[in-house]
């Protein structure tokens, strides 16, 4: 899964799931895994990327 493809996924997970916005990079891989989010298990570095692009706009796409 490309660093494009967690962006969205980590968004919808933080949406449905708020209580993940806390976990570190590390934890979200298995969580996404887990949760049928990604096939395999995603790039450590990758998913640090998409977390801290996600958590920079957090207002604008959180669900109201």
């Amino acid at each position: 899964m490309s660093a494009g493809q967690l962006l969205p996924a980590v968004r919808e997970l933080y949406s449905r799931l708020p209580e993940t916005y806390y976990l570190e990079p590390w934890e979200l891989q298995h969580v996404l895994f887990s949760l049928g989010y990604t096939d395999d298990l995603a790039d450590e570095a990758q998913i640090a990327a998409a977390v801290e692009v996600a958590r920079t706009d957090w207002p604008q796409w959180r669900a109201a």
